[in-house]
């Protein structure tokens, strides 16, 4: 149990206490009580609300409650003071003892730290990626796929049971370009002069698709007519694409679970039954789109096609499911997916580009309505990334061949600088990815300030060996306000932890990490200035052993924290 687990077990327990004095009415929902950190450290060590949220419910003063409940709280051992706030905030001063314990709970818990069972073992399937299987992993995929990667570990670090799927949009016009492009290049490797035409992928990553093809099949489909080869050939160029797109992925440390195919969807009817679903819950009826409007279509004639009432959930038209030749619409295919993928678990996140936000209204409704609501559903937006050399934009187009590659960019700055780059900001901001930036030796860069504070540390130890000095528990007593500064940082960890799991959001890693590797800066700094503050002092080794023991744990929740990121901690700079 870490520090905030207990002090919120303590208030549970001063609560208790009061109902048992008749002071405060037995069955008050606790739900809303926090215990955390004052916003400023000044005012105290723990932070509680317990008496602005049960002030109402129980029929009476927060203030009155507060004083009630900090009486309570005063017994608590290793707490110094209790002090109220405003209308009715209660602010806990600890004694050293309360960190120098928690610090101690950091070296006992080693990789765990931090590690919560907020998730209950619930299983979540998070959906990220999902590129269409048409070339090799560009910038454009990098951010969604980082956080994705990075959510589902922090989400199976609070207990999660992860399901990691990527869908395969391998039923679509696209893939019928693909394998058009496929047929030429396997043309090429039979000797043939081709030109690509307007509208096909140029992309040289296509001349091994058809080289395989062409060993495979000979001249066999040269001349034969495209209805022969057409569905051979997407087959065939969207399992090469995908093994390209996993060998890519691979580079940036990131393994799915499962791969879902459209086009196997389609095949097993999954579509129709959910479009029977819906039907029968009267979200799906057969009428005529109204004419677009602020367009003049001298042709334009209505249409009958099944539509799903979106203007039920705030959308400004109902939607077809299906388009007038009698296939299905991006939307209808998604509907069966993701009735498809809920079946047998707890929670689905999507990982979706911002360009798809128009589109989140309406597939929440749909899967809440063939989930019965049963299924927690989110829908990350992951906004695009800008990739600047020199200070100008790279062009990124499939279309065009011209695009920047994963592998390219990964191959000159390294994995975890795009990993950690990507988790510097919320994912629905935008960002540019600068390649001088990324990789500069200042604490204006990130990535490069919390990998400096881990590999400080690694050297302090390295160079305190040395001397015959290592980290010591016996005498942390000794350690002073500063570093029992930085240990209330590190405290805060498996707070963070949960926070960011409860909402999606593991940037909060990235900034949390920030922020403890200034706490170790700063710590360092003052040896600068004050000898008597640095790590090592020869003349006093229990001092040393207490502070080389802080140091390794300091050391051990960077580690943790980038693990959940996705980045290796370094040990050199």
């Amino acid at each position: 149990m870490t520090l905030f687990e207990q002090y919120a077990a303590h208030v549970d327990h001063a609560l208790d206490a009061l109902v048992a004095h008749g002071s405060l009415p037995a069955g008050l929902d606790r739900a809303n009580v926090t215990v955390e950190p004052p916003r400023d450290s000044s005012h105290g060590d723990i932070s509680t609300n317990a008496a602005m949220v049960l002030a109402k419910p129980a029929g009476t003063n927060p203030r009155a409650l507060a004083e009630a409940l900090s009486a309570e709280l005063a017994k608590v051992a290793g707490v110094t003071a209790v002090e109220i706030a405003g209308p009715g905030f209660l602010n806990l001063r600890l004694d050293a003892s309360a960190w120098l314990d928690e610090l101690r709970s950091i070296a006992a818990s080693g990789d765990d730290y931090g590690r919560s069972h907020l998730g209950d073992g619930k299983s979540v399937n998070i959906e990220y990626v999902s590129a269409n299987p048409t070339g090799p992993m560009h910038m454009g995929h990098c951010r969604g796929a980082v956080v994705g990667d990075a959510l589902a570990k922090l989400l199976e670090f609070a207990g999660y049971r992860v399901i990691r799927e990527y869908y395969i949009n391998d039923a679509g016009g696209q893939v019928d370009v693909l394998a058009r492009s496929a047929h030429l290049r396997y043309r090429e490797a039979l000797g043939e002069t081709i030109e690509i035409a307007e509208g096909l992928y140029p992309g040289d990553y296509l001349i091994p698709v058809g080289a395989h093809l062409a060993e495979q099949f000979g001249d066999q489909y040269v001349a034969a007519p495209e209805s022969e080869w057409l569905a051979l050939f997407r087959k065939a160029a969207v399992a090469e694409m995908m093994e390209m797109i996993k060998a890519d992925l691979a580079l940036l440390g990131i393994h799915h679970d499962l791969f879902s195919s459209e086009a196997e969807l389609h095949e097993a009817g999954k579509a129709d039954v959910a479009e029977k679903e819906l039907r029968a819950r009267g979200l799906v009826y057969d009428g005529e789109l109204e004419k677009p409007k602020g367009k003049e279509i001298e042709d334009w004639e209505p249409v009958t096609l099944p539509l799903f009432r979106s203007t039920q959930f705030g959308d400004d038209q109902d939607r077809p499911i299906k388009k007038s030749n009698g296939n299905w619409t991006y939307f209808g295919a998604d509907l069966a997916y993701h009735f498809q993928k809920s079946q047998g678990v707890d929670a689905m996140i999507d990982i979706w580009g911002a360009d798809h936000a128009g589109t989140v209204k309406r597939i929440k409704a749909a899967v809440n309505a063939l989930t019965d609501g049963k299924i927690d559903f989110d829908i990350k937006l992951v906004q695009m990334v800008r990739l600047l050399r020199g200070g100008e934009p790279v062009k990124m187009s499939k279309r065009s061949g011209s695009f920047v590659t994963l592998a390219e960019v990964i191959e000159e700055v390294g994995k975890d600088v795009v990993r950690f780059t990507m988790l510097t900001r919320k994912s629905d901001a935008q960002m540019d990815f600068d390649f001088a930036k990324v990789v500069e030796a200042s604490k204006d860069n990130p990535v490069f300030y919390v990998q400096y504070a881990h590999a400080r540390i690694a050297s302090t130890l390295r160079k305190a060996e040395g001397e015959g000095l290592g980290p010591d528990a016996a005498h942390v007593a000794l350690l002073g306000d500063a570093e029992i500064g930085l240990i209330r940082e590190a405290a805060n960890f498996p707070r963070i932890v949960e926070a960011a799991a409860k909402s999606g959001e593991p940037h909060r890693i990235a900034f949390y990490l920030n922020d403890l590797a200034a706490g170790l800066h700063a710590y360092w700094n003052l040896g600068n200035d004050q000898p008597d503050k640095r790590f090592i002092l020869a003349q006093n080794p229990d001092l040393t052993g207490a502070r080389l023991f802080m140091a390794t744990n300091i050391g051990q929740v960077l580690r943790n924290g980038l693990r959940l990121m996705g980045v290796e901690a370094a040990y050199n700079m």
